[in-house]
């Protein structure tokens, strides 16, 4: 299929609706970053709309440089220590029911930013109590204190993407392990147990890299092993000619077939389409 021609299910709407642009600009005031614009969400108008936003912690800048992310990388700054008080003042101004906050990798700094997204969660729950709070956070290159420093943060739910499968990881994620990334969700589970939290972890995958669907499918089984809850699977869209080309594009009754067999799996619920991503309908996850 040629690249340059997206098919005629990837189509988003333009975001115009008042709650889109009121909270682009409550997020400009507060000089505040979301994933949403920085990678280029196709959902932007969508999520914006529900005033709902994926808060990225600690920069616009990233450590690694994964060939498939649009997130910027290079030289990083310092961390804002107002910048956790600054997203609560978001939370609370727009009214937001349920927070995704997430990051840049930053592995100049000795805890990843745990502590950072630990601080970010108490500001927010001390905002807006009623606020359910998910982090997507990055694997912290395994170090397990660190994902106790985030578990331990009023949090309820622990997200870590998978991205793609083992055999892909060297092209796509070459900063990462699969085996790492599949530890920090275990260890998140069982860290929260031990601690009387029920805290749900979650993991994302993106298709059409050129992944096989047995390796898929393990994946989803390996997930499942370490009592993974919510799973979302989304559509590859490369955001420029500097990135990984799509291989293909995998057409939405396969991702509704995908669905089931999660589902069938035992994931308590999985977002599946070609442009889903990891916090989409993130409100709706959790009744």
């Amino acid at each position: 299929m040629n690249e340059r021609r997206h098919p005629d299910w990837i189509k988003v709407r333009a975001p115009v609706s008042p709650e889109y642009f009121r909270t682009r600009a409550t997020l400009a005031e507060l000089k505040l970053h979301t994933v949403c614009q920085e990678a280029c969400c196709p959902n932007i108008g969508e999520c914006f709309g529900h005033r709902t936003a994926t808060f990225m912690l600690m920069g616009d800048v990233c450590t690694r440089n994964c060939p498939y992310c649009a997130v910027a990388h290079g030289k990083v700054r310092p961390l804002d220590a107002d910048e956790p008080r600054r997203i609560a003042e978001a939370v609370a101004r727009l009214g937001l029911q349920h927070v995704v906050v997430t990051s840049v990798d930053r592995d100049d700094l000795p805890d990843g930013g745990a502590a950072h997204f630990a601080a970010t969660a108490q500001a927010i729950k001390a905002a807006m109590p009623s606020a359910r709070i998910e982090v997507l956070v990055p694997d912290f290159k395994g170090a397990l204190p660190s994902v106790e420093t985030v578990v331990n943060a009023p949090v309820d739910i622990y997200n870590h993407n998978i991205e793609t499968v083992p055999s892909l990881y060297r092209r796509c994620r070459p900063g990462g392990r699969y085996e790492v990334s599949l530890a920090v969700l275990d260890h998140a589970k069982r860290y929260a147990r031990t601690q009387g939290r029920a805290t749900l972890t979650k993991a994302g995958l993106m298709l059409g890299l050129g992944e096989a669907r047995d390796e898929l499918l393990q994946v989803l089984r390996d997930l499942r092993a370490v009592e993974c809850d919510i799973l979302t699977l989304g559509q590859y869209l490369r955001p420029s000619r500097d990135h990984l080309p799509v291989v293909r594009y995998v057409h939405p009754d396969e991702f509704a077939e995908l669905r089931a067999t999660a589902l069938a799996l035992g994931f308590r619920h999985v977002e599946s389409g070609p442009l889903v991503r990891s916090s989409y309908h993130a409100w709706s996850q959790v009744p």
